[in-house]
């Protein structure tokens, strides 16, 4: 048994830059067919998707917003329609608005909840009706696969940054739970939770000698993590190698889930 996703077909969102884009290079790279979601930022899906065709894979680059139901619906309707359906789901489109818990506003509140969480739940519920519409197919020993993004901040209180935190800890009690009541149609629900990651959405926190200095004190690995990270980790847990996981966050993260602050006070 390989990890190879040859015949699939793999819808990532957010995927025209950091996590996303690296989950969806190395879906392809496994083999699958992927659709690259796009809200910003439409000219990098697309020169990925043009780099995927030009190494002989297959992809397009599809925009919508995955807080609006109707532009969920329209991305589902046009990958369906462009590739016939779809295996695996990885749903990543995620943000952050920061501020002081006193100083936060509603706003901020809701549009992080509106992208982190409802628009996870929109594009799983999505995935769901699709994999339920079709027969099983032969490329995969489950009926459909789907990937949440979560983050080490679904276990790790992250203070000033209430609502993200409040969105990856309602991921993973929704993927679960999720996880539990479609599994007996064979569909395997699961979630990565990277740590620190080498992207936009966090350069202040690597881009200089001192901030990464600063970073890696809370990560026991001593690096900070790559985009590639997390491809290979989603191209594992979409492939019939993982095709007992089901319900489980995997921690892609150094060690910094190991609270690495108590090293010394055992």
């Amino acid at each position: 048994m390989t990890q190879d996703l040859q015949g699939q077909i793999a819808l990532v969102t957010g995927a025209s830059s950091g996590i996303g884009f690296g989950v969806a290079q190395a879906l392809a790279d496994a083999g699958a067919a992927v659709a690259i979601n796009y809200h910003s930022h439409g000219e990098a899906a697309e020169d990925l998707a043009a780099d995927i065709r030009k190494a002989g894979g297959q992809a397009f680059a599809v925009g919508a917003d995955v807080a609006d139901e109707a532009q969920i619906d329209a991305m589902f309707d046009s990958v369906i329609q462009h590739f016939g359906t779809i295996d695996i789901v990885v749903a990543n489109s995620g943000l952050q608005k920061d501020a002081p818990f006193v100083d936060m506003t509603l706003a901020d509140w809701h549009t992080v909840m509106n992208v982190n969480l409802a628009g996870q739940f929109l594009t799983a519920q999505r995935a769901v009706r699709e994999f339920l519409r079709r027969e099983p197919r032969p490329v995969s020993m489950a009926l459909g696969k789907i990937i949440c993004m979560s983050s080490v901040h679904e276990l790790i209180p992250w203070a000033g940054h209430v609502n993200y935190a409040a969105s990856k800890g309602g991921i993973q009690m929704m993927m679960k739970s999720l996880a539990q009541e479609v599994a007996p149609h064979r569909i395997r629900v699961n979630a990565i939770a990277p740590g620190a990651i080498r992207t936009p959405i966090n350069k202040a926190a690597w881009d200089s000698p001192q901030a990464l200095d600063k970073l890696l004190k809370l990560v026991p690995y001593g690096r900070i993590g790559e985009p590639g990270d997390i491809g290979r980790a989603a191209v594992w847990l979409a492939s019939d190698e993982s095709d007992y996981v089901v319900g489980t966050t995997l921690f892609v993260d150094g060690g910094m889930s190991l609270y690495p602050g108590f090293a010394d006070n055992g």
